[in-house]
């Protein structure tokens, strides 16, 4: 049993007992178990075998270590088994739609015997809800738009739930004797947001060897079919996994056409028949002879393209672009350096202003920014006026603490149901960086949600807005708002819009984010971390900027600490009380040496110019970051585009390489190559 699997099972049985009316803080510890495990380096499975291991867990007694070993030998717990009897699974699942907590289950459940989510829309239709306490006509829209996004994500998962289990899969494979290639591919390798299924493609090895490993691995729970040429498995999580077997000289033509999407290899295909060609799985052929197929990059250069990354293989103009050579050099994960939204055991976090700090400078980032709640969230102790003065102190004193990286002080500020801030203007001017975010009143009318934001952006204090439209994959819709109207706005007072890389948020969209970037907008790139582990969380981000087309340019936080200073330096103009500003953004760190980051850690630039030529640069370059300079796929365009190198020059012709983002990313392309951890 995976930690995953493990953490997901507390987290049921929390609700379960949460549905049952025990004990607050019994609830409490078996979700805190879920969170310890799931953020486990290593395996529990293996730790459950040693003596007094798991006890040495943080929050793990020896109660919970008695059913962590249970789940690892038994696949299940006795209390488990008999909480579920009583609050089968399905109910638990109802929890989860928005605005459906454990208490308005229990009731639906008890007085009106609602089992699944067909009950719920049945008793919905027929008006039942109405006739208990606390349940309304508005509840009852709301329930049913919870209920249709529910369908909607039916049966696929979040690519952060498959990530793990899918490479750990192409590992067990290419561990094989004489495997020489394993990809994933499909939806997962194009990034999207959630998957329906996973396919991994193989070259080398014998078949039976291949096959037998593959649904031999302790995930596979049933076996779909099993072939020479292919096999098919269903995980534990239920999500199917399909393996294919291929000849080398076809790998690439494989890979190629299983990752697709449907639309582009149409449209390859297309090419190739203009060129008296024929494109399929097995190679492009000219009658019954490959002219190529072992690599994508060959397919794609006998068409007369440049390899393109798979987050960008969509239909949605990329060839056009890379026919041009007008392909963009996407953003890269190592291109960041700083994660500017990041929480604290001081609000909702788990782990410590310092600790968090440390996380994030051992992970090679240059600065960051610390951004608790406002006071609007009650339940996460957030910040009020007093609490903001307090805490100058608690981030001058982690400055001295962690040295090597510059830490931002910041606040993820509410923005209220007007649209004003949840914190004074004495307090904002307190802040190195201020982040809002829409956390209530989330059904408000779209012409009164686009005033209420339009208002909140135009605050001189706000640099950027947080999970601009609110969603949760599969449990909660974007807001009803102008979209267009919100981005124009942003552009034109220097507002940055976040890529939000919580994987069940990414917000923006890679659609909205494209939009965002057709109006001119700047972006960030940020965790929104919880905790340290929540800090791996980045790369999901990057995926749904680079399915965006965004290249390092359009991303704020790319910049080195001192370019990012300039930045925020002309917000500060705008802002009352300069005076006391410069004060408080006075920083003791900028003039001690940073050491380079800790063995393992993703290496950075170093901070390039000193604040005197830094200001001799801004008079004669503009740093603004909402300036287009590459081109993005899609119709709208903003301006002359830097060209990547055409096909066939010498850095792309016969090459892996090429320009920076645009071939053999590691958040694009070949796993085998290098691996995310």
């Amino acid at each position: 049993m995976t930690n995953p699997d493990i953490a997901r099972t507390f987290n049921q049985l929390a609700t379960m007992l949460e549905l049952d009316g025990a004990n607050p803080f019994r609830v409490r510890a078996y979700r805190e178990a879920a969170r310890v495990v799931e953020s486990q380096g290593e395996p529990v499975e293996s730790l459950a075998a040693e003596p007094g291991r798991l006890e040495k867990m943080p929050g793990i007694g020896k109660d919970l270590a008695g059913k962590i070993r249970d789940l690892v030998t038994a696949g299940t717990t006795s209390l488990f088994e008999e909480m579920k009897a009583k609050y089968p699974l399905e109910v638990v699942k109802l929890t989860e739609l928005q605005g459906m907590g454990p208490k308005r289950v229990k009731t639906l459940f008890e007085k009106l015997h609602v089992r699944n989510a067909e009950d719920l829309e049945r008793v919905v239709r027929e008006g039942k809800l109405r006739e208990l306490p606390g349940f309304g006509e508005t509840l009852e829209q709301n329930i049913l738009k919870a209920l249709d996004v529910a369908r909607k994500s039916s049966g696929r998962v979040l690519l952060g739930g498959a990530w793990v289990v899918a490479h750990q899969l192409a590992e067990h494979v290419r561990r094989v004797p004489g495997v020489e290639e394993v990809e994933l591919a499909g939806s997962f390798r194009r990034r999207r947001d959630t998957i329906g299924d996973l396919d991994i493609v193989a070259s080398g090895g014998a078949p039976e060897a291949v096959m037998s490993a593959f649904t031999s691995h302790p995930e596979v729970v049933e076996v779909l079919g099993r072939g020479d040429t292919k096999s098919s498995v269903r995980l534990g999580s239920g999500l199917q996994v399909d393996l294919r077997l291929v000849p080398a000289e076809s790998f690439g033509a494989a890979l190629l056409y299983f990752t697709g999407s449907k639309q582009h290899n149409i449209e390859l295909r297309k090419l190739a028949l203009e060129k008296h060609l024929t494109l399929n799985e097995y190679g492009l052929m000219r009658g019954d002879r490959i002219t190529a197929g072992r690599t994508e990059e060959e397919i794609y250069r006998a068409l007369g393209l440049p390899w393109i990354p798979p987050e960008l293989r969509e239909a949605s103009g990329e060839i056009a672009l890379a026919m041009e050579g007008m392909l963009p050099r996407l953003i890269e994960q190592e291109d960041l350096q700083a994660d500017l939204h990041m929480h604290t055991d001081r609000t909702d976090g788990r782990d410590s202003l310092e600790t968090m700090v440390r996380a994030a400078r051992d992970r090679g980032y240059r600065y960051c920014a610390i951004t608790d709640h406002s006071k609007a969230l009650a339940m996460a102790r957030g910040f009020d006026l007093a609490r903001v003065h307090q805490s100058v102190a608690e981030i001058e004193a982690v400055r001295r603490q962690v040295p090597g990286i510059q830490v931002l002080h910041g606040l993820e500020v509410d923005i209220l149901a007007d649209g004003g801030l949840d914190l004074e203007d004495e307090g904002l001017a307190l802040l190195d960086w201020v982040i809002v975010a829409l956390h209530s009143r989330l059904g408000q009318p779209r012409e009164e949600m686009t005033e209420r934001v339009l208002r909140s952006l135009a605050h001189p204090a706000v640099c950027a807005m947080a999970h601009p439209t609110a969603r949760m994959i599969g449990t909660r819709e974007s807001v009803a708002m102008d979209l267009e109207r919100v981005f124009e706005r942003a552009a034109e007072l220097g507002v940055a819009m976040e890529i939000n890389a919580q994987p069940h948020r990414t917000d923006l969209s890679d659609m909205n984010a494209r939009l965002a970037l057709a109006k001119g907008v700047s972006f960030v790139i940020d965790t929104d971390a919880h905790n340290v582990r929540e800090l791996d969380h980045m790369r999901y981000g990057v995926f749904a900027a680079r399915r965006a087309g965004l290249t390092r340019d359009h991303v704020l936080n790319t910049r080195p600490h001192e370019r990012f200073e300039e930045w925020l330096e002309r917000r500060r103009e705008r802002l009352p009380g300069k005076a006391v500003k410069a004060t408080l953004h006075a920083m003791p760190m900028a003039s001690a040496p940073s050491p380079p980051p800790p063995s393992g850690a993703a290496r950075r630039p170093a901070v390039a110019a000193p604040r005197a030529a830094a200001k001799s640069a801004r008079a004669s370059k503009s740093t603004r970051a909402s300036k287009v300079v590459t081109q993005a796929p899609g119709p709208t365009r903003r301006g002359p585009a830097k060209r990547a190198p055409r096909a066939g020059s010498p850095a792309r012709a016969g090459s892996r390489t090429g320009a920076k983002g645009a071939a053999r990313p590691a958040s694009g392309g070949r796993s085998r190559t290098r691996r995310s951890p």
